[in-house]
């Protein structure tokens, strides 16, 4: 018996052999599958019935715990965005950690540089919730503005908020007169 891995669990069958096609494009054999007794591939489908339960509730347990240590994740991020923005209007950070850090999204939260902490990508996020929140600069997207003329735009807007946010001893207002829709200096 050959010892090749098989995700049909037909290693019990005696012949087992890999299948393989020349490819004139690549100029190798490539494998295309394996070849096994008929007997040996109808045991493997019912082991494979047998444990397909336990597998689920795995996989399910698993999530969960995916899911716990993200939340985690989150709520050290948002501590660490109150860290480095102590005047950061109550509960911004979680807003900032919740979006910065979304699954799949590509975004800072995400980056490897992001699960150390490090804080110029924490600043970044916050920067980034700013610009969305306390700025035009959605605004300025839509009537088709560039990306980049509409950040530069926004720049000194988004600066100010972060410097009051970051300052130590200064006690930061609610901001609610800052949100979307009225911005900081006139645009």
């Amino acid at each position: 018996v050959l010892p090749i891995y098989c995700p049909f669990k037909c290693y019990r069958s005696i012949v087992i052999n890999p299948v393989v096609k020349w490819s004139r494009t690549r100029k190798r054999y490539e494998r295309q599958g394996i070849m096994a007794e008929p007997e040996a591939i109808q045991q493997a489908e019912k082991e494979c019935l047998a444990d397909a339960e336990l597998r689920e509730t795995r996989r399910w347990r698993e999530q969960l715990k995916r899911t716990e240590l993200d939340q985690e994740y989150v709520a050290e991020f948002a501590s660490e965005v109150r860290r480095l923005s102590p005047n950061c209007p109550t509960s911004e950070e979680v807003k900032i950690a919740q979006h910065a850090c979304r699954k799949y999204s590509g975004r800072v939260g995400r980056s490897a540089a992001a699960k150390d902490f490090d804080p110029q990508i924490i600043t970044l996020a916050v920067q980034a919730h700013i610009r969305h929140v306390y700025t035009n600069y959605d605004d300025l997207l839509m009537k088709c503005w560039e990306r980049v003329d509409a950040r530069a735009l926004v720049r000194e807007q988004v600066e100010k908020v972060l410097n009051r946010w970051q300052t130590k001893g200064v006690q930061g207002s609610d901001e609610k007169g800052e949100k979307r829709g009225q911005p900081l200096t006139g645009c």
